[in-house]
């Protein structure tokens, strides 16, 4: 069968940037098991951040991502699976429906194809949606991935998100091994999902034994990768789909840096509440109320960091050995936009970005690497100062819930007013 459209685009490569295609060889991985892009003039349009041109490649410009690389692919897909198995009367025959998104990455697009067609043998329609809703549960999941190819990797997503998680609150387990069980044991990474960070994930000690990854789900272009994971290439090994693999497995916090998230409380689902009466609260609240919305009475949505706080068992600030940090970072359009006092498709925002990442290389350059003098000579003041209140993590936080993002602000009204009133008055002197 045809392949989608969007793995059409993808072509391997002998050298860094340039795709080929050896006669009569078809496609062939960049590195192995990476892909590459064949033409960015055959993809939609990018976002107008980039003036319609490709964003600047690694090596382009400067800090993070200097070198000969060049943005890869690997492939991966998310599928929405909703079972029941188990549950607290199981024995008398009552079993729990479960909702667990998985996230499923294969070595290459051969191993994929593969896997896709033992899905549609079970019943799966995978042109249903972009993130399929099967009835196979995620252990079963896991059992395919890996007869497909030993190298697939399995990763519960968001793992904490109360509907559709394999901790959630609504709908979820309450570990690894109770969800899938003798499959447990290929597991060994969670993505934490927009409403938990690392600390947060660190207080349950089921999960030392599993790398911590953030990922974005690609819901639209200019919000890919604004969470993500830091690798570190020694110098002399070659990138390829298995040194991914083995940084992600083996957790050596000197390749696998740190994790780049958002805050925790701009997720939809960090504190408890009641969307429909936009009323939130703690989870030490919500024992007091006893699970109920104080306005209507109906139960509330319990969060993630109640969950979190449920399956804990250690105490709020413990860092596990070798455990791989988050850094929380405000995307760049955003910091430009509340610096301004703007909206963030405005087209001040848009060319302000577009400016600071072509002179940057890129927006993780600007956010975490280059020292405030350099970033002073490419843009506004306000600016370099909401990129320092970012990397400082001085911001105005209001947590979501119950589906509704948090909001974060990194200057109020009058901040904004006082900095640039003494912003004027030093220029004068």
């Amino acid at each position: 069968s045809p392949q989608p459209s969007p793995l059409r685009e993808l072509e391997g490569s002998s050298e860094p940037r340039t795709a080929v295609k050896g006669e009569g060889e078809g496609e062939k991985p960049a590195e192995k098991g990476l892909y590459g892009v064949k033409k960015a003039s055959s993809l939609n349009p990018l976002p107008s951040a980039y003036g319609g041109h490709p964003p600047p490649q690694a090596g382009e410009g400067k800090g993070r991502g200097r070198g000969e690389g060049q943005v890869r692919f690997l492939i991966t897909g998310e599928i929405s699976s909703i079972y029941s198995q188990g549950g607290p009367d199981a024995s008398a025959g009552v079993r729990k429906t479960r909702r667990v998104h998985t996230v499923v990455v294969m070595p290459s697009l051969e191993a994929a194809a593969k896997f896709n067609a033992a899905l549609q043998k079970k019943g799966a329609n995978l042109s249903s949606d972009g993130r399929p809703i099967v009835g196979i549960p995620a252990k079963e999941l896991a059992k395919i991935a890996i007869a497909v190819d030993e190298k697939a990797i399995v990763i519960p997503a968001h793992i904490w998100t109360p509907w559709f998680a394999v901790f959630g609150s609504m709908s979820g387990f309450d570990s690894l091994e109770e969800c899938f069980e003798e499959q447990a044991k290929h597991i060994f990474a969670v993505e934490m999902g927009m409403s938990s960070d690392a600390a947060m994930n660190w207080r349950v000690s089921n999960l030392d034994k599993v790398a911590l990854v953030a990922s974005s789900d690609a819901h639209s272009l200019h919000r890919i990768a604004r969470e993500g994971n830091v690798f570190d290439l020694p110098a002399g090994q070659e990138l390829s789909y298995d040194w991914v693999y083995n940084t992600i497995k083996e957790k050596d916090p000197k390749r696998f840096l740190f994790t780049v998230k958002y805050y925790p409380q701009e997720g939809r689902y960090h504190y408890d509440g009641h969307a429909a009466c936009k009323f939130s609260c703690k989870p030490e609240q919500t024992r007091k109320l006893k699970g109920l919305c104080p306005k209507c009475g109906r139960s509330l949505t319990v969060g993630v960091l109640a969950r979190v706080e449920e399956l804990a068992d250690r105490s709020e600030g413990h860092m596990p050995k070798n455990a791989i940090p988050t850094k929380h970072l405000v995307p760049l359009e955003e910091v430009i936009a509340d610096a301004l006092g703007v909206g963030v498709m405005s087209k001040t925002v848009q060319k302000e970005y577009e400016s600071l990442v072509q002179q940057a290389g890129g927006e993780y350059q600007i956010l975490l690497d280059l020292s405030y003098e350099e970033l002073a000579k490419m843009t506004q003041p306000i600016i370099v100062e909401g990129i320092k209140r970012n990397r400082e993590e001085k911001l105005h936080i209001e947590p979501g819930y119950d589906g509704q993002y948090g909001k974060v602000q990194i200057f109020t009204e009058e901040e904004r007013r006082e900095f640039r009133g003494t912003n004027k008055q030093t220029a004068l002197f």
